[in-house]
C-alpha cells in the first residue's frame, strides 16, 4: 500500500484522475461482491422508481405525504446512482480510476441528494405533525403551493451548499497522492491527500454537517413530541393506532438513516478510520435506499392498495 502511494505521489498540475481503492483489496471477493451489489442496485432502482411511478399515477395517493415520499424516493435513487454504477465498474476493471472532473461531479451529486434526503425527512415529519395535530387545517396548510415551495427550497439549498463544498475542495492542491482510500469520491478521503491548507474547508464541512444534522433532528424531534402529545390526548384506541401507524414507516426510516449518520460523524476522532467509514457508507448509500421502498410500502396499506389497483389495470 505504501509503495503504491509512493508511485502515485504527484503535483497538483499533474492530477487528471484519481485511483479509488474500492471496498476490498482481496481479488477473490471482487466477483461475489459484484453480484451482491449489482442485485442490490437493481432492487434500489426498481423499488424507488416503482414508488415514484406509483405515487404519480394513482389518484388516491395524490396527497402531500406521498408527494414528499416521491421526492424521498428520488433522492434515494439519486445518491445511490451517483455511487452504484461506478462502484460496480470498479469490481471488474484492473485499475479503478475516476477522472478529476468525474470525481468532482460525483461528490456534488452525491452530496446534493444526501442533503435532499435530510430535508425530505424533516419536511415529512412536519407534514405528519400538521396531519395529526391540525387535521381540520391540513389541506389548507399543506396546499400544493406550500408542498412545492418546501421541495424547491430543499433542492436549491442542497445544490448551493454542495456547489460551495465541491468548488472549495477541487480548488485545493492534490500533491500528496492521487489515491482515494474509499470506493467513491468523498470529502474526507479527498482532504487526506491535499497538500495545501485544509483548515477553511474542514471548518466549513464541520459547520454545515452539524447545522444540517442538528436542525433537521430538531424539526423531527419537536414534530414528534407534539404528535405524541396529540395522540395521548385521543380518546379512541382506534384513532391512536391509526395515528401511530401513519408515523411508523417514517420513524423507522428516520431511525435507520440518522442512526447511521450519527455513528459515522459523531465517533471520536481518535477511533475514526476509513475502513469504519467504508462500512457505514455502504449502509447509507446502498442499503438504506434499498430498504426505504420496502419500509414505506410493506407497512402501508394505501401503497399496497395502489399497487393492486395499478396491477389490475395493467392486466
Amino acid at each position: 500500500m505504501k509503495e503504491m502511494k509512493k508511485m502515485n505521489e504527484t503535483t497538483s498540475s499533474q492530477v487528471t484522475e484519481f485511483i479509488l481503492m474500492g471496498i476490498t483489496n482481496h481479488p477473490h471477493l471482487q466477483g461475489p461482491l459484484f453480484v451482491v451489489f449489482f442485485l442490490n442496485y437493481m432492487v434500489i432502482a426498481v423499488g424507488n422508481l416503482g414508488l415514484i411511478i406509483l405515487t404519480s399515477v394513482d389518484s388516491q395517493l395524490k396527497t402531500p405525504m406521498y408527494f414528499f415520499l416521491r421526492h424521498l424516493a428520488f433522492a434515494d435513487f439519486g445518491f445511490s446512482t451517483a455511487i452504484g454504477p461506478n462502484m460496480l465498474a470498479g469490481f471488474v476493471v484492473k485499475k479503478n480510476t475516476i477522472s478529476f472532473n468525474g470525481c468532482a461531479t460525483q461528490l456534488f451529486f452525491f452530496g446534493t441528494f444526501i442533503l435532499c434526503e435530510l430535508c425530505m425527512l424533516s419536511v415529512m415529519a412536519y407534514d405528519r405533525y400538521v396531519a395529526i395535530c391540525k387535521p381540520l387545517l391540513y389541506m389548507v396548510i399543506m396546499s400544493d403551493r406550500t408542498c412545492w415551495i418546501l421541495v424547491t427550497i430543499s433542492y436549491l439549498y442542497s445544490i448551493m451548499i454542495c456547489l460551495l463544498i465541491t468548488f472549495k475542495i477541487f480548488n485545493l492542491s492534490f500533491c500528496k497522492s492521487n489515491i482515494i482510500t474509499h470506493f467513491y469520491c468523498e470529502s474526507f478521503p479527498l482532504l487526506s491527500i491535499v497538500c495545501s491548507d485544509t483548515y477553511e474547508i474542514e471548518l466549513i464541512l464541520l459547520v454545515i454537517s452539524v447545522f444540517n444534522l442538528v436542525s433537521s433532528l430538531i424539526i423531527i424531534l419537536f414534530s414528534y413530541m407534539f404528535i405524541v402529545v396529540a395522540i395521548l390526548r385521543m380518546n379512541s384506541t382506534e384513532g391512536r393506532y391509526k395515528a401511530f401507524s401513519t408515523c411508523g414507516s417514517h420513524l423507522t426510516g428516520v431511525a435507520i438513516f440518522y442512526g447511521t449518520l450519527l455513528f459515522m460523524y459523531m465517533q471520536p476522532h481518535s477511533s475514526h478510520s476509513f475502513e469504519t467509514e467504508k462500512i457505514a457508507s455502504v449502509f447509507y448509500t446502498l442499503v438504506i435506499p434499498m430498504l426505504n421502498p420496502l419500509i414505506y410500502s410493506l407497512r402501508n396499506k394505501e401503497v399496497k392498495g395502489a399497487l393492486k389497483r395499478v396491477s389490475q389495470k395493467l392486466k
